[in-house]
């Protein structure tokens, strides 16, 4: 059962807004913590446990995976329950994920690490469906702001996740005797026991409940079928999709190999940890400004600087030698800031353009197609680099980058002509 809640006052939805975001906040900061302590390790261990550079980077891609693999079934769960429900769920079956990937680390069975990571990653999938519940309770014109500010919260403990995973999380292993690789693991499934409790005991009254958008005849008879068929017969759903795939498939492609490139360029875990941290930053740190910008120039122009953000940084990338990693930190930087472009114009294109009962499922279609295709792209980064190098797959995922720019400028040059068209028949 789920309270029935009814705001109807201005100043109390306001007020119940500010509320909801600072308790989506507080359980971000911890998960986000958790997910990049795990996600920075997995590669390492992979390769560590097997000898095989592709086996780390599978068990890497399995993060985005899990998260590919939890959208429906966590939507499935909101749209009958509420985010509350959704959310903390996606994080407890995270804490057993970190809990078999220590597990893995302790006794060397490779298995348990990219199963351990898949159940990490459905916590990621929460976390994405959190930025649709920041959304729930703002007026149209400001949910562009409550989506990045909210994306921003996860910069603490994202930037937070690698250095501690991969440096003090190490000392854990040490004290507890068991292996160094264990650490991070230990510290995740911690961090997102306490995300999942504060979730469970603050975001009340749940945002989905006061706008009604849970345990209604139209939803119970929406199916995702129906679901997919509106998301993509629509142009504005087609771009934002489009936008999230790529700015996805772009990061986690060139991410998951980074480490590993780094690494072989010589530098300790350490400097690994804290370029990959100095990323995140990209990510995440900027996307209130984006928010901002969004609601000023328009999601559609947003998401095209997006993706020659996305450009530059990939191609960066693929011209700097290992041993350099300012040059792959300034890569990775600008690809994390057009991943941010994207993801927070996307989101608010399809959180304004989707009402109804059924908006819950677009949502998690949207975040499976992103997630899924990240999902794809760890994987293939890691054939990649196998068959070629780190160089050859930056830059065909800097070529990638062009999508969401050609896409807009044709949505707005059809826009253009259809106004056109419309003024000469009235």
């Amino acid at each position: 059962m789920f309270e029935e809640v009814e705001v109807n006052d201005l100043n109390e939805r306001a007020l119940l807004q500010k509320r909801t975001l600072r308790t989506l906040m507080a359980g971000l900061v911890p998960a986000g913590a958790a997910i990049t302590s795990a996600y920075s390790a997995a590669a390492v261990l992979g390769e560590e446990i097997t000898g095989n550079e592709t086996f780390g980077a599978l068990a890497a891609a399995c993060l985005t995976t899990g998260a590919a693999l939890s959208t429906l079934p966590l939507a499935k769960i909101m749209s009958a329950k509420g985010r509350r429900p959704g959310i903390v769920t996606g994080y407890l079956v995270a804490v057993a994920g970190a809990l078999l990937a220590m597990t893995a680390a302790i006794t060397e069975v490779y298995l348990f690490l990219p199963i351990g990571i898949l159940g990490v990653g459905v916590g990621n999938g929460a976390n994405l469906a959190a930025r649709y519940a920041a959304a729930d309770l703002p007026a149209e014109e400001n949910k562009a702001s409550a989506i990045g500010n909210l994306v921003w919260a996860s910069t603490i403990g994202s930037v937070l996740g690698p250095s501690l995973g991969l440096g003090p999380a190490k000392k854990v292993g040490d004290l507890l005797a068991v292996p160094e690789l264990a650490g991070p693991y230990i510290i995740s499934g911690f961090l997102f026991l306490l995300a999942a409790l504060t979730i469970r005991r603050w975001l009340r009254p749940d945002p989905l409940v006061v706008v009604g958008g849970i345990g209604l005849e139209g939803e119970q008879n929406t199916s995702f079928k129906e679901a997919f068929r509106r998301l993509f017969s629509s142009k504005v759903g087609r771009l934002s999709v489009g936008s999230m795939v790529v700015g996805h498939v772009v990061m986690v492609g060139v991410m998951t190999m980074t480490p590993l490139h780094l690494k072989d360029g010589g530098h300790q875990l350490e400097i690994v940890g804290f370029v990959i941290s100095l990323h995140i930053i990209g990510m995440y740190a900027f996307s209130p400004l984006v928010g901002v910008l969004t609601e000023k120039i328009g999601a559609k122009s947003v998401i095209a600087f997006g993706g020659l953000l996305l450009v530059l940084g990939a191609e960066l990338a693929s011209h700097t030698d290992p041993q350099d990693s300012l040059g792959v930190f300034t890569g990775l930087f600008l690809i994390g800031l057009g991943w941010s472009f994207g993801l927070v114009a996307s989101s608010t294109l399809i959180a304004s353009e989707f009402k109804g009962p059924e908006k819950v499922r677009i949502q998690g279609l949207a975040d499976l197609a992103m997630t899924a295709s990240g999902g794809i792209a760890g994987i293939g980064s890691g054939l990649i680099v196998t068959l070629t190098d780190y160089q050859t797959l930056s830059h065909y995922s800097g070529i990638l980058g062009l999508y969401p720019v050609i896409t807009v400028a044709i949505f707005l040059i059809s826009e253009k002509t259809t106004r056109s068209k419309t003024n000469r028949d009235s």
